[in-house]
């Protein structure tokens, strides 16, 4: 269960010497292809794109933008958000990168916390800063990626047609520049600032799903951690071509050697995306590896399998963001050749990776006790990442001392500690304390999920902490009990909510059936209701409703809304 405690120290590390390097060693190979519209689709090299983020960095430094000064990024996913991005971390800025589609109002509140002092956006996003001038007003750099309209500020152009001489920086600006071939680079290239493994690198905003969106403080060690992880767990090298349908993912692309192919779909709507344009983005460049919310795979896979459609060079799926069933990974696995395998790592916006388990595995080992009420398997620990199951507390946890590891077997709190894990989030304390234990000098994270170790060492995730219902029988966990009634031909997904006060709660499942099924079909209560019977675990079950299409959560199109579903499905009992 338990890994090396590898708390990084202040060592020096920057992200962005990831990008040099890859630029360094292959030049001339595609680093991102934007695959979107009928015509030739943009792509750059990878000296081109670090000599972009290079004049990116130049341009942002003499419009103001310094070491440690936190910038909002509002770009669609396109060869200019990976350049910014770089540019930002050469710079030592602090990127704040956040999901639009979490409603206007929630992500106003989100980014007025952060008090941010540059502004990069689409014109769209620039229009969302008027109108809520006040929330925004610190922001003294603003730069336009598209066309500029009144509101002032720079133009992507602008930056891109920086004096490279940087005339006009101070001396300090100076130390970035390197005017000369001494340190084995080329005149005219920005150095990275020589930021320290501790600092902080990016804010990332969680979905606001399971609570609240929080910003979750990245350092660089973090990130350099997590592109160490990803070479080793998984194997990734230069010879890769991902599709890139989530673009933070993606970003590690440009850090990894692998080149990185924008589909042509809304990135902030996954589970509507055209299953044809995928596939056509894959097969035409070869794609290697993909990563996919189980939303997109789920249209992904009943497309392919209906259709009798293969992906031949696509030999790495990843997915992540909510509980997998095996049904997806059976149809996602017809898609894929003989050595293909879908990857479903378990972690968070906090810790990532925690652990990680294969298809292979799943399907012929742990899908038989997932379906009798398991919970869902998500692998063994990663290397270094120490994760531990203690007893369930909805206070606050001080110091490890206060906390009771349990046994293999009992269910309880998913706790993990290692060089993934985050400290903080950005102006949270109340946050930062209630999900965060001190353990020493390290800090080991509430995942804020439920699950247990079985005797061979493998986690099993049994749902969330706060969705756990709370009758006065005893206490259900979601993803066991949904489980039984997913075996059931004619339910796409289900999900257990309370209705009434913890302890004395009515648990009620929500259904939500396959396109082909009729709400009325006969019989169809009666089969439910039979299936809750006959198992312990969901015997005391006896409410169900049916639900057209259950909210989810706006990152992945996954992740089920319980806390929306119990509303409605307390007015509807009513």
């Amino acid at each position: 269960m338990n890994g090396a405690d590898t708390t990084a120290g202040a060592r020096s590390v920057n992200i962005a010497a990831h990008l040099s390097e890859m630029a360094r060693r292959y030049p001339d190979k595609a680093a991102v292809i934007h695959a979107v519209g009928a015509g030739p689709h943009r792509q750059a090299t990878f000296r081109e794109l670090d000599e972009l983020s290079d004049r990116y960095a130049f341009g942002l430094r003499e419009a103001g933008l310094k070491r440690g000064m936190r910038a909002i990024l509002m770009v669609r996913p396109s060869v200019e958000l990976f350049a910014l991005t770089f540019a930002l971390f050469k710079i030592g800025g602090v990127p704040v990168l956040i999901d639009p589609g979490m409603g206007r109002k929630n992500l106003v509140e989100c980014l007025a916390d952060v008090e941010a002092e540059a502004f990069i956006g689409i014109p769209l996003a620039h229009v969302l800063r008027l109108m809520y001038r006040r929330a925004f007003r610190d922001a003294r750099v603003l730069v336009t990626v598209g066309r500029r309209w009144f509101w002032g500020g720079l133009t992507l152009g602008d930056l891109a047609r920086s004096d490279s001489s940087h005339i006009g920086l101070d001396i300090a600006d100076k130390s970035n520049v390197n005017i000369n071939t001494t340190a084995g680079t080329e005149p005219g290239r920005y150095l990275a600032a020589e930021t320290h493994s501790d600092e902080t690198a990016a804010i990332l905003f969680t979905s606001g799903s399971t609570g609240p969106a929080k910003g979750v403080v990245y350092t660089h060690g973090i990130f350099d951690a997590q592109v160490r992880y990803l070479q080793s767990q998984f194997g990734y090298g230069p010879d890769e071509v991902d599709l890139a349908s989530f673009p933070l993912f993606a970003l590690f692309d440009a850090a990894l050697g692998m080149t990185a192919v924008i589909p042509d779909m809304d990135a902030s709507k996954p589970g509507s995306a055209d299953p044809r344009k995928l596939i056509d983005a894959i097969n035409k460049y070869k794609c290697t590896h993909m990563f996919g919310s189980p939303a997109l795979l789920d249209r992904l896979s009943r497309h392919g399998v209906a259709e009798g459609v293969k992906t031949p060079s696509l030999r790495r799926v990843i997915t992540a963001g909510a509980p997998v069933q095996p049904a997806l990974l059976e149809r996602m696995q017809r898609l894929l050749p003989d050595d293909g395998e879908v990857f479903t790592p378990y972690g968070a916006t906090e810790a990532l990776p925690v652990s990680s388990i294969g298809s292979r595995e799943i399907l012929s080992q742990t899908k038989e006790l997932t379906a009798r009420g398991g919970g869902t398997c998500v692998g063994r620990p990663v290397e270094d990442m120490t994760v531990r199951v203690i007893e369930i507390a909805d206070e606050p946890i001080e110091t490890w001392e206060q906390a009771r590891e349990l046994e293999p077997g009992e269910i309880g709190e998913i706790a993990v500690k290692g060089p993934v894990v985050t400290r903080e989030y950005f102006r949270r304390p109340e946050h930062t304390r209630a999900a965060k234990i001190r353990e020493g000098d390290a800090i080991v994270h509430r995942m804020g999920d439920v699950g247990y170790f079985d005797e061979q060492g493998r986690l099993w995730m049994c749902g969330r902490k706060n969705h756990r219902v709370i009758t006065e029988n005893g206490t259900l966990f979601t993803i066991p009990c949904e489980a039984i009634f997913n075996q059931h031909p004619g339910v796409r997904r289900s999900a257990l909510v309370g209705v009434g006060p913890a302890g004395r709660q009515t648990p009620v499942i929500c259904v939500e059936l396959e396109s082909d099924i009729d709400n009325n079909e006969e019989g169809l209560p009666e089969e439910l209701l039979e299936l809750a019977r006959a198992n312990e675990l969901t015997r005391d079950i006896s409410t169900y409703l049916l639900h057209q299409s259950f909210p989810v959560d706006v990152r992945h199109n996954a992740k089920i809304f319980r806390e929306k579903l119990a509303l409605w499905a307390a007015e509807q009992l009513r």
